[in-house]
C-alpha cells in the first residue's frame, strides 16, 4: 500500500491533491436527466406520487426513468429505466423466454397485455460518470433487443 503514495510523489503529486471524480446518484434528478440527453431527448417531470420522473426517446423508442427510495420526494437511492409497447400481440412464453435468455431488463405484460420491460440501477452511493454511460449503452441495447424480440 505504500508503494502509492510514493508513485503519487514521485510524479510530483500529494495524496491531497488527488481528486476523485464526483460519482452520480440519485439525489440530483436534475444532473440525471442532463446526462440522459447525450443518449437522446428527455425532460424531468414528476410522477403521480410527486416524486421525480423522466421520460424521453432513444432511437424513436420512448421510455421513462422512475426514481424510487425517495425522502420527500428527493433524496432517492435507485431508479428504474422503463418501457411499453402497444399493439404488439405477444405471447406470455415469449415473455418467458425473454426473461429466461437475457440478463439485463425484467419483462411482462401490463394488465392490458402490452409487453413492458424494465431494469432498475441501484444508485444509492454513487457510480462514475463512466458507469453510468455505460447503464445507459445497455439500457439502449435492451430496448433494442426487446422490440426486437417481441417483433419476431
Amino acid at each position: 500500500m505504500k508503494a502509492i503514495p510514493t508513485m503519487l510523489l514521485a510524479a510530483g503529486l500529494s495524496v491531497t491533491s488527488v481528486q476523485a471524480a464526483p460519482l452520480i446518484d440519485a439525489t440530483d434528478p436534475e444532473k440525471l436527466v442532463q446526462l440522459v440527453r447525450g443518449f437522446g431527448s428527455a425532460t424531468l417531470e414528476k410522477d403521480d406520487y410527486g416524486d421525480p420522473l423522466i421520460t424521453g426517446r432513444i432511437n424513436g423508442s420512448k421510455y421513462g426513468i422512475y426514481f424510487y427510495g425517495c425522502n420527500d420526494s428527493r433524496n432517492c437511492n435507485d431508479v428504474q429505466f422503463s418501457a411499453a409497447w402497444s399493439g404488439y400481440n405477444v405471447s406470455m412464453s415469449r415473455i418467458n423466454e425473454w426473461n429466461q435468455t437475457k440478463r439485463y431488463g425484467k419483462a411482462y405484460l401490463d394488465s392490458d397485455g402490452d409487453p413492458n420491460i424494465e431494469m432498475v440501477v441501484n444508485l444509492k452511493y454513487g457510480v462514475s460518470r463512466e458507469n453510468f454511460d455505460d447503464t445507459i449503452d445497455w439500457w439502449m441495447l435492451t430496448m433494442k433487443e426487446f422490440e426486437q424480440h417481441i417483433d419476431n
